[in-house]
């Protein structure tokens, strides 16, 4: 099997290659067809592999594979090689398969589009990159998918490049991808270089976690907070999170798998994936959790007060994403990757459900033009439904089963706070009301689109209704490999990555029984009286109560009383503009970083390139120039002149000659 891992990032590659070469001289239906079977095979090969693992004991799930010496410089050796663990194997089904799916309804989205060959060249480079990315055995091979992700990001964000709000979009997401990829670059050398001053010379991911002990735990700490620097901005978190919102200017497919399914999960993969240099430093881990829980709390603040669909669905993603850095930052590895299954299930399904939308209203993407659209595209609304149902986090549907336990460890692990659960259970309320308001919005009241629009409202065509249907049923259905052992199961999905990440630890911690303290003495000692399992099960309620308040919320603000939401902008016009305008975050970040860094370089090309270079040299010509005029009045051209010269200059001459010894 290990010789056949290559495979998986080689099929997008091919199609990639074949559809750029030729795909000039091919019709739609070849260039489609060609894109769409080159994933498939991906997640095929990767199916292959997962049903090979059942058959295999835990500790023999990992297969690597190295098809050259990619790079050898002294003692530096890193060879072109994958890895197929079980956390790579869940992020190589997840990208492929969801990839396929997005493929496909693609089909039919950009079936008109003048740059239909180009859109899915670049989509194939994309999943190539992703899989290269999740699949590497060393580091610097996932770097090159990471920057990779990154490349075919801003092709695809800026694929309409005809409008100036995509192509700076574009930009937008490259330069802000630079910034925490350098910080990322640079955790990298570090690494490299720490543990080649104690003799070990290598990047393998294997070779790594057997020798990360010979690491000091300052030192660990630096290490892991760069690379989370590089995952602030791959994953949009605080303060790196401001590109994903513009990258909505792409095609919605473009926004369904690469914001919501994959590329913006790297982040949180590429911590899995050092759990054990993670799991060495607590304050980095405090610091991811902390980034995350305000993010996710920040962004669905702003989810509340966008009137553009796609918008309401970015702020939704940036704040799932946060979601999964609480996981992660609490030490729950696996139950940030369960989400992140999940995510992508419902959260592309999302997209795509939004694209349907927008391909029956003509394009349009206000809310407040929208409106009683339910039995006008009754596949739409029904897989619409189901995604908003998972990411509330309602029980029986995937999201419940992966956010409460994220939910859990917040509270429970030793590297949890009941702030943290606290401010996580009240943005699960909060996404829960936006997402209900933004679904109410579309499809229930009056339709508010006009007369024209009315006129061509229809479902879209089976290319893209089909894949609605199998993401909604994974989003319905996809949770079920992690039913938590309070509800009877035995959390497959845990024990699948257990080899790869560990065991989770689930006795309440110190810091959460004394946040109780907190709020009550008495409260604190009957928590540390109540079983675990009881207590678990009163938080999993807990959350879900609060889900179906910001629901009901919304229900009665977009359905029951529509003139509430009015009513209260006019009470407090100030705060809705401010958050309406995203706290203006982007015009702070244009003051003082492009602004700042235009008016710096203007600054020093007036002082010091014009003032200082440019003087000095301007000045040395000057010099030479005036030098030159004032010797060259010594030529005249009058030989009277060069005579007394010559006679004058054999006097002194002479007179040195015979008057020195006097001297």
């Amino acid at each position: 099997m290990a010789d056949y891992i290559w495979l998986i990032p080689l099929f997008p590659a091919v199609g990639f290659l074949i559809n750029g070469l030729f795909g000039a001289w091919m019709s739609k239906r070849a260039i489609s067809w060609i894109a769409c079977l080159a994933v498939f095979l991906s997640f095929l090969a990767s199916l292959a592999v997962f049903l090979e693992f059942l058959k295999m004991p835990a500790e023999a799930r990992i297969f690597e594979t190295n098809i050259y010496t990619w790079i050898a410089a002294g003692e530096l050796s890193i060879p072109l090689g994958f890895r197929l663990d079980a956390l790579s194997l869940v992020m190589s089904l997840t990208v492929s398969g969801v990839a396929f799916l997005i493929h496909v309804y693609s089909i039919g989205y950009m079936e008109h589009d003048p740059g239909f060959r180009r859109f899915f060249v670049e989509l194939n480079l994309f999943v190539f990159m992703m899989l290269t990315l999740v699949t590497g055995s060393n580091m610097l091979l996932m770097f090159v998918g990471w920057e990779g992700v990154g490349l075919s990001s801003y092709l695809l964000i800026g694929f309409w490049y005809e409008k100036d709000s995509a192509s700076d979009a574009g930009k937008k997401a490259f330069i802000v991808n630079r910034i925490g990829d350098f910080g990322f670059l640079l955790g990298i050398f570090l690494l490299f270089l720490s543990l080649g001053a104690q003799g070990v010379w290598t990047l393998n991911f294997g070779e790594i976690q057997k020798n990360a002990h010979l690491l000091n735990g300052p030192l660990v700490t630096v290490i892991t907070f760069l690379f989370f620097v590089g995952a602030m901005g791959k994953s949009a978190q605080i303060p790196l999170y401001v590109w994903l919102p513009d990258a909505m200017e792409g095609p919605t497919p473009v926004s369904s798998l690469i914001h919501a399914a994959t590329m913006v999960t790297a982040g949180v993969y590429m911590i899995a994936r050092m759990n054990f240099l993670y799991s060495m430093s607590p304050d980095t881990m405090m610091i991811v959790a902390i980034i995350g829980v305000l993010t996710a709390f920040y962004a669905a603040t702003i989810g509340f007060a966008q009137y553009d669909i796609k918008k309401v669905l970015a702020y939704s993603t940036i704040s799932q994403l946060g979601y999964m850095f609480v996981a992660v930052g609490v030490g729950a590895y696996s139950a940030g990757i369960f989400h992140l299954m999940t995510h992508a299930f419902f959260k592309g399904l999302l997209f795509l459900a939004a694209g349907s939308v927008m391909h029956a209203m003509s394009g349009e993407l206000d809310l407040r033009k929208m409106g009683g659209l339910k039995n006008k595209i009754p596949i739409t609304y029904w897989t619409f439904l189901i995604a908003c149902l998972a990411i509330a986090g309602i029980p029986g549907f995937s999201g419940f089963f992966s956010k409460d336990e994220i939910l859990w460890k917040a509270f429970s692990s030793t590297n949890g706070h009941l702030l943290i659960w606290a401010l996580g259970a009240l943005t699960a309320g909060m996404t829960a009301f936006y997402m209900f308001r933004l679904f109410f919005g579309i499809f229930h009241g009056e339709c508010r689109a006009p007369e024209d629009v009315k006129k061509h409202i229809h479902e879209s065509p089976n290319v893209m209704t089909y894949p609605l249907m199998i993401l909604a049923f994974l989003a319905l259905v996809g949770g079920y490999v992690g039913i938590p052992h309070v509800l009877g199961g035995s959390n497959l999905f845990d024990q699948f990555l257990a080899p790869v990440l560990g065991g989770t630890h689930h006795a309440v911690s110190a810091s959460a029984s004394s946040g109780f303290g907190l709020i009550s003495s008495a409260w604190a000692s009957s928590a540390e009286a109540v079983h675990e399992s009881s207590l678990e099960m009163t938080l999993m309620v807990t959350s879900v109560i609060i889900a179906l308040i910001g629901i009901t919320i919304a229900y009665w603000l977009y359905i029951r009383d529509t003139k509430l939401p009015g009513k209260f902008t006019a009470a407090f016009p100030g705060l809705f503009k401010v958050v309406h305008n995203k706290y203006y975050v982007d015009e702070i970040y244009d003051f003082v970083f492009v602004r700042g860094i235009l008016g710096l370089g203007n600054l020093l090309l007036k002082v010091v390139d014009i003032g200082i270079i440019e003087g000095i040299v301007n000045g040395a010509g000057t010099v030479t120039q005036w030098t030159g005029s004032q010797l060259r009045k010594l030529e005249t051209g009058l030989v009277q002149q060069y005579a007394l010269g010559i006679i004058i200059g054999a006097i002194i001459v002479v007179g040195y000659i015979v008057f020195t010894p006097i001297f």
